[in-house]
């Protein structure tokens, strides 16, 4: 591995500013699991680490029913699906951080690093899509919003301009009668990468029958996670139906181009889209109706 410094700010005016001294030259580190493996392979190159864990913001973990949640980039995955409230109110986050690695890599591992890892098969984006998650970037100029759906731009890319940070996922609160979920499909138990994935959410109407609201994030059948727009969009207004789930998951075929390779055929993955946002949208329905 390259020698490197490292340095732990404990604000983010401090972060921002050593970012743009390095002028690119700098990564930052959250739980550590992806970026110093990517360190000590030569997949990744930094003249400067940054241990971003004592800064307030990114250790943020703040929910109440009217105001939604708050989740720093730097919160680890175990205290996401161990706090029973958030766990509730978000589903689909609970399923997907449960997941990520084993649980000693939970226990650094956060939702915000999985993130902007940006791999195309990462298991918490398709839950922050399909819960309309918005992400917090700071950087030497201030502060600025993005959709988590525009988020990555490419494998292991994504918006993040040198001398910028994620800071904060902000959930919108949850809504009466709604439910999310979230599902992999994986060949076996020691091969944890997703060959698909998909996360669902939907708001149902006063008497449960009727899908109000919809959405629908997936994984690894693209180059980027995907926001099933045309699906969800479909979903607004229709019956809660097994009928309804099956053709929304035909609708989001639409945005899957997938490649095969040693996990799964192209084709196998557009299949896979098909099968999990049913499952998914069967498992939110159950969740929604309590």
């Amino acid at each position: 591995m390259k020698d490197f410094e490292y340095a732990a700010p404990t604000n983010l005016a401090e972060a921002t500013g050593l970012l743009a001294k390095a002028n690119g030259k700098a990564k930052l580190l959250a739980g550590g699991t992806d970026i110093l493996v990517q360190l000590r392979e030569g997949l990744r190159d930094a003249d400067l680490v940054i241990d971003v864990k004592k800064i307030p913001e990114v250790m943020e973990l703040s929910y109440s029913p009217a105001k939604g949640l708050r989740l720093g980039a730097s919160v680890p995955c175990y205290r996401v699906y161990e706090n029973a409230e958030i766990a509730k109110a978000y589903p689909a986050l609970a399923d997907a951080a449960n997941i990520v690695g084993g649980w000693q890599i939970q226990s650094r591992a956060s939702v915000g690093g999985n993130l902007c890892n940006s791999s195309p098969a990462a298991d918490t984006i398709p839950a922050l899509v399909a819960q309309a998650v918005t992400c917090i970037i700071a950087g030497s100029k201030g502060q600025r919003e993005v959709k988590v759906e525009e988020f990555c731009t490419g494998p292991g890319k994504n918006v993040l301009q040198p001398g910028e940070l994620l800071v904060t996922l902000v959930f919108p609160p949850p809504t009466a009668k709604s439910g999310s979920a979230y599902e992999r499909f994986i060949p076996r138990n020691e091969m944890d990468i997703a060959v698909a994935g998909a996360g669902s959410w939907l708001t149902l109407s006063p008497d449960g029958k009727m899908i109000e609201r919809a959405r629908i994030g997936l994984s690894a059948i693209a180059p980027t996670p995907k926001f099933a727009a045309e699906a969800s969009e479909w979903l607004a207004g229709k019956p809660a139906t097994h009928e309804a789930f099956v053709q929304a998951g035909e609708l989001a075929k639409n945005v899957a181009s997938p490649i095969t390779d040693m996990r799964g055929t192209a084709e196998y993955r557009t299949h896979l889209v098909g099968v999990l946002v049913k499952r998914t949208l069967a498992r939110a329905l159950e969740r929604a109706r309590g």
